[in-house]
């Protein structure tokens, strides 16, 4: 379902204030199965399809490095250098709302484009 190659939409999740109570609306009104995803003291929540347990969405807290994120559906563009997305954001007029880190086995970050719209950036460590 999700891209792989540079600039492809790889992973798209919500974090919220109210993440168990969204897992079951998302659950209930489009069907999705809700997986537990440890996070150390409390579980996000990889939502998964019926039909084949492919891993669709996350529905996640706005806890800890995600404290700060707007409760939106965030995309996560894939990039080949993440350092270098970030400088060029912001040299463009964007802003960093979350500053990179370690994701698995990838790196993030999370910018606001000029118009104000909001995504996160991937590359590979």
């Amino acid at each position: 379902m999700y891209a792989k190659e540079i600039g492809g939409i790889c992973w798209i999740d919500l974090t919220t204030g109210k993440a168990e109570e969204l897992r079951d609306f998302y659950s209930s009104v489009v069907g999705l199965e809700p997986q537990p995803l440890s996070m150390g003291d409390y579980d996000d929540y990889v939502m998964k399809s019926p039909e084949n347990e492919e891993a669709l969405v996350g529905v996640c807290h706005a806890r800890g490095s995600n404290a700060n994120l707007p409760p939106q559906w965030m995309i996560y563009f894939n990039v080949r250098d993440l350092a270098s997305a970030v400088k060029e954001c912001e040299n463009r007029g964007g802003k960093v709302i979350c500053p990179p880190r370690e994701m698995g086995d990838s790196r993030m970050c999370v910018i606001e484009d000029p118009s104000g719209a909001v995504c996160a950036l991937i590359a590979p460590q």
